[in-house]
């Protein structure tokens, strides 16, 4: 059996000192590197690729407004502040920001799909197909004959999915539901396209459905009465529990089931 050989003191000495002189080295030459790097020009943000939604934002007009707001170079550059950067731009929902080596973003993006305007005319104002509100130019989607929904703040989505079931009731009388509102008092207040206003008062959105319901399946034969056909509809109240109040184009005040 061999025994293992000490090796001397200062042997060690010198192996250790070498691997520290090494380790050394290796990380100055890292940082020399890095350092490199991140001053070299081949590696400043030449340009960003655009994708996805752009439809109201030409990819042109996208890096021009981006790019002052882009600081550092493809190592550097803050993605999360680029991404917030693009969705900050109208029409913007979503951004992801990815680095694309040696010296370029790629940008995907998602855009507001208008479903209504959101409060009152000339907010500049919009809901999207999610039920989320956005700051928007209503020019952009005047030729898409979109309705006007309005209510609290944080109740745009509640709004929206409460227009959404009214809408084909109406539109099984020829008629289209172009404003829906709900007050700060949980009331809701619609108007058609020839407009009439209807009042179809507070509950939950299964009973304000009920009561609506209601009266869609009625109103044919409430209006028949008096000669009349559902577009001469002028306003309807249909606070009035099981009944509702009728106005008519060239007919006095008149009541539905039973209400006068």
């Amino acid at each position: 059996m061999t025994a293992a050989v000490q090796q001397p003191f200062d042997v060690k000495l010198m192996n250790l000192t070498a691997t520290v002189l090494f380790s050394a080295c290796l990380v100055m030459l890292l940082a020399a590197g890095g350092w490199w790097a991140l001053r070299h020009p081949l590696f400043a943000i030449a340009g960003i690729t655009v994708q996805g939604d752009v439809a109201h934002n030409s990819a042109v007009t996208l890096r021009a407004n981006v790019a002052p707001r882009l600081a550092g170079n493809f190592f550097t550059v803050n993605l999360a502040g680029a991404r917030e950067a693009f969705e900050a731009v109208p029409w913007v929902r979503s951004a992801v920001v990815r680095r694309e080596f040696p010296n370029r973003l790629r940008v995907s993006l998602e855009e507001h799909r208008a479903a209504a305007f959101w409060g009152t005319d000339g907010e500049g104002r919009l809901v999207n197909i999610f039920g989320e509100v956005f700051e928007a130019n209503p020019g952009d989607v005047e030729a898409e004959n979109l309705p006007r929904l309005a209510g609290p703040q944080g109740q745009s989505a509640v709004v929206l999915t409460m227009y959404r079931m009214l809408k084909p009731m109406f539109e099984s009388l020829d008629l289209g539901l172009e404003q829906l509102a709900l007050t700060s008092r949980g009331s809701w207040q619609l108007q058609l396209d020839n407009n009439a206003v209807i009042e179809l008062g507070r509950g939950t959105p299964e009973e304000v459905v009920a009561r609506t319901q209601r009266f869609v399946q009625t109103l044919a034969q409430a209006t028949s009465r008096y000669g009349r056909r559902p577009d001469a509809l002028l306003s309807a109240d249909l606070r009035h529990g099981e009944g509702y109040a009728l106005r008519l184009r060239g007919v006095g005040t008149t009541g539905a089931d039973g209400k006068k």
